[in-house]
This record gives structure tokens, sequence and C-alpha cells, in this order.
């Protein structure tokens, strides 16, 4: 499923107006899939925006998911709770509307990852098979997750469908959303002058540009039929190193611009701590901090097996393509 021209392939997106699953859903469109996208309210039925069919529904719904994947050979579970709320509530019954309608329709599911599944024991390098004993509520959920997509791949007494997992480090990207690269180290819609770094001094980081998870996740569904039924992937991502490069990357573009130089300074996490008994989602952010304070790398040798190569924008123009698309660069520039 590589060209414009193939468009024997019908996708499902839940999640189509957050980061993760709105750059699949464009991605899966230019490359020739017929793809539809569940939204609660705003559209008429089969509305067509940006090539994409939008549906009146909601992801909590297991009828609208149903009625909306219909003769789908693939189904984007990219949905979540807006600001970690109700997290315990809300995640596993979504997930499961998604794998009931998997089921109806033999169809793949695609699961954007994160590295919350893992706790120390694994760190600091990250396999697929690496074990997971995750230290927060959002973490063991995280699993239970994907313990359910891995049983509905074997139990066929209800139907099987097949399952492609993709985990990624920090997204950032010019259309990400709510992300560590524009809450945490940038302010968006204003010139930068200051880079925040949540992480010690030294300490290395995993992100991960967004088109480049989406291209990942596009490539991958074209060799579905010779993956596994349950397949985990790894991205390498944009590794930083000594926790400091990507945010030198953030200067660098800046002052391609004719801006000054911005400064680099340590995140206030002790604003988040004053803050968190009244902010649930700055609750959250303070039990991630862990993720900051020791290298955790993936490991991304069996994504590279399956594709040749792990698809992978410079970091430069990543960077500016985010800051970019966040409002912060004015004009667009030339200088790439």
């Amino acid at each position: 499923m590589s060209s414009k021209q193939d468009k024997s392939g019908t996708a499902l997106v839940l999640g189509a107006t957050g980061g993760i699953g709105g750059e699949v859903a464009r991605q899966l469109e230019a490359a020739g899939w017929q793809v539809r996208a569940l939204r609660r309210g705003e559209p008429q039925p089969g509305e067509q925006r940006g090539g994409i069919t939008w549906l009146r529904g909601d992801a909590m719904n297991s009828g609208d998911v149903m009625a909306a994947a219909q003769g789908c050979g693939v189904i984007v579970h990219a949905v979540n709770p807006p600001g970690y709320r109700r997290w315990g509530e809300l995640v596993l019954p979504m997930l499961d509307n998604t794998i009931a309608a998997a089921r109806a329709q033999g169809a793949t599911v695609v699961l954007p990852g994160t590295v919350y599944n893992y706790g120390p024991d694994a760190f600091p390098s990250l396999r697929e098979d690496s074990p997971q004993h995750p230290q927060t509520a959002k973490g063991a959920i995280r699993v239970q997750l994907e313990q359910r997509l891995k049983d509905a791949t074997s139990d066929s007494g209800q139907g099987c469908c097949r399952v492609i997992v993709v985990r990624a480090g920090d997204f950032f990207g010019p259309r990400a959303g709510n992300s560590w690269f524009s809450q945490g180290l940038i302010r968006p819609g204003a010139p930068v002058r200051s880079v925040k770094l949540p992480g010690k001094p030294g300490v290395g980081h995993q992100w991960a540009y967004l088109p480049d998870v989406a291209r990942t996740m596009v490539a991958l569904l074209a060799r579905r039929d010779v993956l596994p039924a349950f397949a985990t992937f790894h991205m390498n991502g944009q590794w930083d190193a000594d926790g400091r490069q990507l945010a030198e990357a953030i200067c660098r573009v800046v002052a391609r611009r004719g801006g000054p130089r911005p400064s680099i300074k340590s995140f206030p996490w002790w604003a988040v701590t004053l803050a968190a008994p009244f902010v649930e989602t700055l609750r959250e952010l303070r039990r991630m901090r862990y993720l900051w304070n020791t290298p955790v790398r993936m490991d991304n040798a069996s994504l590279v097996a399956a594709l040749g190569a792990e698809p992978h924008t410079p970091l430069d123009i990543a960077v500016k393509e985010t800051l970019q698309g966040l409002g912060c660069l004015g004009k667009p520039s030339s200088a790439f």
C-alpha cells in the first residue's frame, strides 16, 4: 500500500483530531488508503475533508465504532482521554470497542505505544521483549491494554484480528498536540526566548518526530500480512544522548531565522509539585518524572529487520517544522 493509485485499503482512525491519530490519518490518505475518521458532534455524516471521510460518533459507543469500521481492513486506535483525565474509567472500554469491531471485520489494529509499560528494572535499553513492570497506574493500564490486544489475536472463538504496536519516545511535531516539547520546553505561539529542560544534566532522553512515527506505521501496514499476528516494534526516533541536543537544535533553528539565541534553563519541577494537588494533568506529569532522571533508550533492531531502515527526519529539519507549526518562527523560511 505505497502508491496513490492503490485504493484497495480502507482504514478507520480513532483519535484523528489528536496529534498521532491526525498524522497517521493524513499519511494513510497520502499513501492511497481510503480513510475514515470518527468525531463527536461536528461532522455531517460522510463529510469529506482533506481526503478523509469524517463520521459522527464516539469511541466510547460500541455501536458507533462497529458501524464506522464496516469494510475496514485497519483500525488505528489513537484515542485517549484528554488531559490524562479518567484514564482508569475510559481507556480499556474504548479499546474493547475497537477490538470487537476489528474481530468483526478481521481487521488489523494499530496502536501507538509508549515507554510507560516499563519500569526501572528494564532500563536503560528497552527491547520489545523487555519485562513490563510499570511503576505508575497509567503504565499498568498500558500493560493491560496491550495484553487485551494480544489476547484478541489468538482467541478464535470470537473472531481474530491482527495487531501492530509501535512504541516510541516523547512525541514532537508541527501538529503533535499536547506534548513535552510544546508544554514544557518552549511556549507555543511566541518567539522562543528560552528552552526549559526537564531532565537531569547529562541524562539522555528518547524523542520521536511524529511524522516519522506515522510513516513507520504506514510502512508496517504494507507488510502486515507477513508480520506476526501480534507484532510489536520500538523506534529509535530522535535520541538525545545528553539531554541537551534537542534544545541546542532549537537554538540553531532560531538563530538561522535571525533571532537571538534562546537561553537554556532547567524546567521548574518545583512549580509542578506545588500545583499537582489541584491539577490532575500535573499530578500525572510529576509521576512520570522518573523518565527524565535516567536514560531510557529504545532498541529498534526488530523494526530495522522488518523495514530495512527506520524512517528518520534530520533533527534540525524536524525541529524547524515543529517550531513553524507551533507558530514560533513567524513566516515560513527557505533556510533549509
